[in-house]
C-alpha cells in the first residue's frame, strides 16, 4: 500500500484553515523576537532522518514478541514502508540497513525501488552480535575482541563484505556496535580484549574507501553485564583517534548509565572533530529503545542545543548522520517511527529558536537565571505550527500521524500482507 500526493493532499485540504491560524500566531510571535522563520522552515526542510530496515516491524523484548500484523516480509516492502514514512513527513529520506538481515537481491531493483519513493542509502550496519547460519566460527565469546584469532578474521571479513554491499547501494559510511564483553569477573583480561579490537578495527579501517566514514558505537552493558569492550564515549573516542580520520564516535542515546550528561558528550566530541552521528531513542531505566521523545524531552533538546551549536561553530567536525534506533513491541511501528520523527524535529526547532548570542552573553556574566530563562523560552515554545508548515510546503501532511490513521495505512497492509507477516531480522 503506497501513499501518493493526492491522499496526502485531500487529507491536508481538512486541516489547513487550522494551520493557517496555528502558523501565523506563532510566526508574528517569533517576528518580534527577530527569528527568521524562512530560515527556520528551511532547515526543518532539509533535516533528514534514516530509518533503520530493522525497526518496520514490531521489536520484543528478551521474553516475548508481539506481532503488530501487516509487517514487512521483505527488503522491497520495508523500503516501500519508508517511503510511506518519507511522504508523510518529508524527513524520513534515508534507509540504513543491517547486515546480514537486509542483503538485497538485486541491487538494481532495490536502489530504483529506493529512488521512486524518494530514498537514499544512508550507514550499512553489521552484526557480528549474532552466529549466522553456517559460520564456521562463533561470537559466543566475542568477535573483534575474541581470544580466537579465526574468529576476529571472521568478523573482520564480514565488516568488509558490508563495506562491499554499502558500496552498490551508494552508501558511504559503516556502523560497528560490538556485544564483546564478560559476564563475569576474571573472564577477561580487559587490556587484551581492548588491543585485540582496536587491532580488528584497523583492519576494517583499512579497507574503508576513501569517501567513506567508520562509526564505532559504544554501549555500558548489555548482552555482557559485567563489562563491556567499547563501554563509554571515551574508549569509542580513543580507538576512533587509533584509527583515523576517517572514523568518528556515534552516540545512541540510550547507551549511557542513567543521568549522564549526553549533551555534554556530544559539545565535547564536536569540539575535537569527531562526533560522527546518532541514533535516536529514549529511556527511563537503561537502552530500552522507547519511541523519541516520549520520556526526557527536555533532555533530547539540551542535546540538540549543543547540536546546533556545534553545527555553526565546529567546523572541523563532519556533518552528521541521523538515524532512529527504537523498538516497538505494543504500538504500530509506524506510528511509533511518525512520534519519534515529531519529537527530533520538535527538539530541534527548538533549539533554532535559542539566541546563541545572547545565551553567551549571559553565560559571560555569570547571569545563571539567564541562562535558564533563555533556554526554557525556546522550550516552551510550541513549534508545532513550524513542523507542519514545513511539511505542508514540502508535499508532506499536516498532521502525519492523523492522516495515516485517517487513511487506514495499517489496515491496508494487512489486507496486502495478511496477518502472519514477520519482518525479516527480528
Amino acid at each position: 500500500m503506497q501513499l501518493d500526493k493526492d491522499q496526502i493532499a485531500t487529507e491536508n485540504k481538512k486541516q489547513e484553515d487550522g494551520l493557517r491560524g496555528r502558523f501565523n500566531f506563532l510566526s508574528d510571535q517569533l517576528d518580534h523576537q527577530d527569528k527568521d522563520v524562512n530560515a527556520i522552515l528551511r532547515k526543518l526542510a532539509a533535516f533528514q532522518v534514516a530509518i533503520p530496515s530493522w525497526a518496520l516491524g514490531a521489536g520484543g523484548t528478551r521474553f516475548g514478541r508481539y506481532s503488530y500484523f501487516g509487517e514487512p516480509a521483505s527488503l522491497e516492502q520495508k523500503i516501500e514502508d519508508i517511503g510511506n514514512l518519507h511522504a508523510l513527513t518529508k524527513t524520513a529520506g534515508a534507509v540504513s540497513l543491517h547486515i546480514p538481515w537486509d542483503i538485497p537481491q538485486d541491487y538494481n531493483a532495490i536502489k530504483d525501488l529506493a529512488k521512486a519513493n524518494g530514498l537514499v542509502f544512508d550507514a550499512v550496519n553489521s552484526n557480528t552480535f549474532q552466529d549466522q547460519k553456517d559460520a564456521k566460527e562463533s561470537y559466543r565469546f566475542g568477535s573483534l575482541s575474541n581470544l580466537n584469532a579465526a574468529a576476529r578474521n571472521q568478523a573482520i571479513q564480514h565488516n568488509i563484505d558490508v563495506i562491499k554491499i554499502g558500496e552498490k547501494l551508494g552508501s558511504k559510511s559503516l556502523t560497528i556496535w560490538l556485544a564483546d564483553g564478560a559476564n563475569f569477573a576474571g573472564q577477561r583480561n580487559f587490556q587484551s580484549a581492548l588491543t585485540h579490537t582496536e587491532n580488528s578495527l584497523k583492519s576494517i579501517y583499512s579497507e574503508l574507501p576513501k569517501d567513506w566514514k567508520m562509526f564505532i558505537e559504544y554501549k555500558p552493558y548489555e548482552p555482557n553485564f559485567y563489562s563491556t569492550v567499547i563501554q563509554d564515549w571515551g574508549t569509542s573516542f580513543m580507538l576512533a583517534n587509533a584509527c583515523g580520520e576517517k572514523a568518528f564516535t556515534l552516540v545512541d542515546l540510550g547507551h549511557h548509565l542513567p543521568n549522564t550528561n549526553i549533551e555534554q558528550i556530544v559539545s565535547t566530541l564536536m569540539l575535537k572533530g569527531k562526533l560522527g552521528g546518532f541514533h535516536f531513542n529514549d529511556s527511563k531505566y537503561g537502552d530500552d529503545d522507547s519511541t523519541v521523545g516520549s520520556v526526557k524531552p527536555y533532555a533530547l533538546f539540551l542535546i540538540f542545543n549543543e547540536l546546533v551549536y556545534g553545527m555553526e561553530n565546529n567546523p572541523q567536525n563532519p556533518d552528521l548522520a541521523w538515524m532512529i534506533d527504537a523498538s516497538h513491541n505494543i504500538k504500530d511501528p509506524l506510528e511509533d517511527l511518525l512520534q519519534s520523527l515529531e519529537a527530533i524535529q520538535e527538539a530541534y526547532a527548538k533549539a533554532l529558536l535559542v539566541d546563541q548570542v545572547e545565551l553567551q552573553a549571559a553565560q559571560s556574566r555569570n547571569d545563571v537565571t539567564l541562562c535558564q530563562e533563555i533556554l526554557q523560552n525556546a522550550y516552551r515554545t510550541d513549534v508545532r505550527p513550524l513542523l507542519a508548515q514545513a511539511r505542508a510546503l514540502n508535499g508532506g501532511a499536516i498532521d502525519p500521524l492523523k492522516t495515516y490513521r485517517n487513511l487506514s495505512v495499517r489496515a491496508g497492509l494487512i489486507k496486502e500482507r495478511g496477518m502472519n507477516s514477520v519482518a525479516t531480522g527480528l
